[in-house]
C-alpha cells in the first residue's frame, strides 16, 4: 500500500478539533432563590474543572468525516498483480524509415513484416504505428481498427533522415509516462550501427516496455558514396574556384570509381578515383566554370552498389561580379591602402575591388554603387561628400573609419559623430606600446581572431563611445573598436590606423581575417555555404530583414510556408534531399543543396551482443530474433487507487453525522 500524495496526511491533525469542541461543553445549572444560607454546609470550593466527553457516537462520526476526507486527498493505493490480457497491452509498431532503409528492399521488407505481425494479432488489441528517423513520429493514435493501422504501414515512405535509437528510447520513455498499461514494442529496422547513441545508458526503457527487435538484415553491405564536397558558395573568378570531393567506401574492396562534376544537369569534368579497400580518396576539380546567378551543381560517382541515393552530393554556387569598395585616404598615406587592399584581395577571393581616392578629390559621388566605404585616417572631407556619406549610411550603407595620427587635433570623427577627448601616444611611455585587453568574440569582426593576440598598439584616439557598441578595448580601457548604428546602416570605428605606424596590426596573421570578416559584415555578404545536411535548419532572414516576407520552394516545387509563417518565421527545417530555393521580397535569393547525413552510408550493423544487452536477454539469439506472435505473459503490477472508497465512506458518515447532530440539538432545546 502507498500514498500518491502523502503530504495531505498532515491534515490528520484536524482530528483534534472535534475532541476539543466536545471538551469545551460546560455543565450549567439554573439559580434557585433561598431564604438563608445557614442551612448550607460550609465547604472549600474546588479550583479544578471536571471535563468529560459526551455524545461519543456523534464525536466518532465527526472524527470519521475528517479522517476519510484526509485519506481521500492523500489518494492511497494498493499494488495488485493480475495477468495482462491482450486488451490491456498496447502494441507499438515502429518502422525505421531512415536514409539507409533505401538500400535494396529494406523498407519494403520491414513494412511486410510489420503488416504480418498486425495480421497475426487480429483486431482485438490496441495498436499504434510510428516511424523512426531523426525523431520518433506517430502515424496513428492507439486504435483497434486494423484497416487504419495497415493503411498507415503501407503509406510509410523512405526519408533522408539519420536513424537515432537514442531518440527512439527518449520518445518511448515519454510515451510510457502517459500510457500506464504494458507496451509491447516491435522495432523493424536494419539496426544500423551509426544510429547508436554515444552512451548506451540512453537506450534504457521503463519496466512496462517489452522490446522485440526485428532486424531486416544480418550482415554489413558494401557501399561507395560521395562522402563530402568542399566548394565555395560564391564564385567571382571561376579560374580560382576549386571543388574537392571525398569518395569513400564502406566494407568495400579496392576499386576505381568515375567521378563527375555536374553543373545545371551537364557534366563538365570527369576524373577516376582509386578508392582503397574500406577507405577514402580526395578528388579535386581545378576550375568551376558556372554562369552568372545561381547554379545547381553536384558531384556524382558511377553507381556500383545497392544504395545509389548516396552516389551524388548536391551543392549550389552563385556567380557574381566583384563588389566595389571606396577607400578614401589622405594624399600622403600610401601604406594603408596597400595593406588593406592586399588583405581584402587575399582573404575574400576577389569578392571585392578597391577604388582608392584621395580625400581632397572627393566631391559628389554615387555612393550607392559601393558595398561599403573606408575612411582611412582622414582629417577632413568636403562638406558635400560628408553629407552624401551620412545619407548613404542612413539609407543602409556601411562605413569603416580608421582614426590615425592625422585625426589628432580634430574635435570629432566624420559621420560617426563621436567627440575626440584625448590621444594616447603609447610609444612615449615606458612600455612603448599597449595591447588589446578585452574583446567581444560574438561580433562578426572579432570571430576566430583570439583577441588580436600579440598585436602592439603605439597610438590610439580616445573617442567618446556614446550609444555605440564597444567591441574591443585596450588594456588601459580605451575603446579600440566601436560599432554604431545610424539609421538603417552602421559605422565601424577603429581608434587607430590601418598602417604599420600607429600599430603593427597589418604585420600579424590576424589582420587578414579581420579585414575579410569586417568587409563581409559591412557589405552584408557573410560567407554562406551552398549545401546543408537533411534535418538542419536554414536561417530565413538576416538582422536587417526582419520585416521582409520570405518564400521557400522545396525540391518538389511546393511552398511549405503558410502566409503567417512567410512573414514571421525565422528558420526552416530542411527535411529532404534536393535543392531548396529561398526568395525574399527585397529581391534577395538563395539556393541550397540538401544531402542526407553520410553517416547513413556506412551500412554496418549492430552486433548481436549489443542487441542482447539492449533487449535485456541473456542470449544474443533470442534477443536478435523474436517470433512475430510473441506476447507478454508476465503478471504486471498495477496500482489501484482507494480514494473513491474513502469518499464513499465519507459521504455515509456525513449523512449519519447530520442526523445524529440534529437529534442531539433537538434534545438540548427540550431540556428544562
Amino acid at each position: 500500500m502507498g500514498f500518491l500524495a502523502p503530504w495531505f496526511l498532515a491534515g490528520a491533525l484536524a482530528l483534534g478539533v472535534p475532541v476539543y469542541l466536545h471538551l469545551l461543553r460546560r455543565h450549567t445549572t439554573n439559580p434557585r432563590p433561598v431564604s438563608s444560607l445557614m442551612f448550607f454546609e460550609k465547604r472549600t470550593q474546588s479550583s479544578t474543572r471536571q471535563r468529560r466527553l459526551r455524545f461519543l457516537l456523534l464525536l466518532a462520526l465527526r472524527l470519521a468525516v475528517l479522517f476519510f476526507l484526509v485519506m481521500a486527498f492523500a489518494n492511497p493505493f494498493v499494488n495488485r498483480r493480475g495477468k495482462a490480457s491482450a486488451g490491456d497491452n498496447l502494441l507499438l509498431i515502429v518502422v525505421d524509415n531512415s536514409f539507409s532503409m533505401r538500400e535494396g528492399t529494406r523498407l519494403a521488407d520491414a513494412k511486410r513484416e510489420a503488416t504480418s505481425l498486425l495480421a497475426s494479432r487480429g483486431g482485438g488489441s490496441r495498436a499504434q504505428v510510428m516511424t523512426l528517423g531523426s525523431q520518433l513520429t506517430a502515424l496513428t493514435q492507439p486504435v483497434q481498427d486494423p484497416g487504419v493501422l495497415r493503411a498507415a504501414i503501407a503509406g510509410i515512405q523512405p526519408s533522408d533522415s539519420r536513424a537515432n535509437f537514442g531518440e527512439l528510447a527518449r520518445g518511448i520513455r515519454s510515451l510510457a509516462d502517459s500510457v500506464h498499461s504494458p507496451i509491447e514494442m516491435h522495432l523493424f529496422s536494419d539496426m544500423q550501427k551509426s544510429g547508436m547513441p554515444a552512451s548506451f545508458s540512453e537506450l534504457s526503457l521503463p519496466g512496462n516496455i517489452s522490446l522485440l527487435l526485428h532486424p531486416i538484415v544480418r550482415d554489413s553491405v558494401p557501399n561507395w558514396t560521395v562522402e563530402s564536397v568542399n566548394a565555395p558558395g560564391q564564385v567571382w573568378d571561376p579560374k580560382k574556384a576549386r571543388v574537392q570531393a571525398v569518395i569513400a567506401g564502406f566494407h568495400t574492396p579496392a576499386a576505381t570509381r568515375s567521378v563527375t562534376l555536374v553543373v545545371n544537369g551537364k557534366g563538365v569534368a570527369t576524373q577516376n578515383a582509386n578508392v582503397p579497400a574500406n577507405g577514402r580518396v580526395t578528388v579535386e576539380f581545378q576550375t568551376l566554370d558556372v554562369p552568372y546567378g545561381f547554379s545547381k551543381c553536384e558531384v556524382r560517382i558511377d553507381s556500383a552498389d545497392t544504395l545509389p541515393a548516396d552516389d551524388v552530393t548536391l551543392f549550389s554556387v552563385e556567380r557574381a561580379d566583384p563588389e566595389d569598395v571606396l577607400f578614401v585616404h589622405e594624399r600622403g598615406d600610401t601604406r594603408s591602402q596597400v595593406y588593406f587592399g592586399a588583405a581584402l584581395v587575399a582573404a575574400a577571393e576577389s569578392a571585392f575591388t578597391v577604388e582608392n581616392v584621395p580625400a581632397d578629390q572627393m566631391g559628389n559621388a554615387n555612393l550607392q554603387k559601393y558595398a561599403f566605404v573606408v575612411l582611412s585616417d582622414v582629417t577632413s572631407v568636403p562638406s558635400a561628400f560628408e553629407n552624401d556619406l551620412l545619407r548613404y549610411v542612413q539609407g543602409g550603407g556601411s562605413v569603416l573609419i580608421a582614426a590615425g595620427t592625422s585625426s589628432s587635433g580634430h574635435p570629432h570623427i566624420p559621420v560617426f559623430g563621436g567627440n575626440i577627448s584625448d590621444t594616447n601616444d603609447y610609444s612615449r611611455g615606458p612600455e612603448r606600446f599597449t595591447t588589446v585587453g578585452d574583446a567581444d568574440p560574438s561580433h562578426p569582426s572579432m570571430q576566430n581572431i583570439a583577441k588580436w593576440s600579440g598585436v602592439k598598439f603605439y597610438y590610439a584616439e580616445v573617442v567618446d563611445p556614446g550609444d555605440a557598441r564597444v567591441v574591443a578595448r585596450l588594456t588601459d580601457g580605451t575603446p579600440l573598436l566601436l560599432d554604431k548604428k545610424i539609421g538603417e546602416g552602421r559605422v565601424l570605428l577603429l581608434a587607430s590606423g590601418l598602417d604599420n605606424i600607429t600599430n603593427d596590426f597589418p604585420l600579424h596573421p590576424s589582420f587578414v581575417p579581420f579585414i575579410d570578416q569586417t568587409a563581409r559584415y559591412l557589405s552584408g555578404t557573410e560567407r554562406r555555404s551552398g549545401s546543408a545536411v537533411a534535418n538542419s535548419y536554414l536561417e530565413l532572414r538576416t538582422a536587417k530583414e526582419q520585416a521582409v516576407s520570405v518564400e521557400v520552394i522545396d525540391p518538389q516545387g511546393r511552398r511549405p510556408l503558410s502566409i503567417q509563417e512567410a512573414s514571421s518565421a525565422q528558420s526552416f527545417e530542411l527535411t529532404q534531399a534536393g535543392f531548396y530555393e529561398l526568395r525574399l521580397a527585397n529581391g534577395r535569393r538563395n539556393v541550397i543543396g540538401v544531402n542526407a547525413d553520410r553517416r547513413e552510408s556506412d551500412l554496418d550493423v549492430i552486433p548481436d551482443e549489443t542487441l542482447a544487452l539492449w533487449k535485456g536477454n541473456a542470449t544474443p539469439q533470442t534477443a536478435a530474433s523474436s517470433p512475430a506472435t510473441a506476447s507478454t505473459t508476465e503478471e504486471p503490477v498495477k496500482p489501484y487507487g482507494l480514494w473513491w472508497y474513502a469518499m464513499l465512506v465519507l459521504l455515509v458518515a456525513a449523512i449519519v453525522e447530520s442526523l445524529f447532530a440534529s437529534g442531539y440539538l433537538g434534545t438540548q432545546r427540550e431540556e428544562p
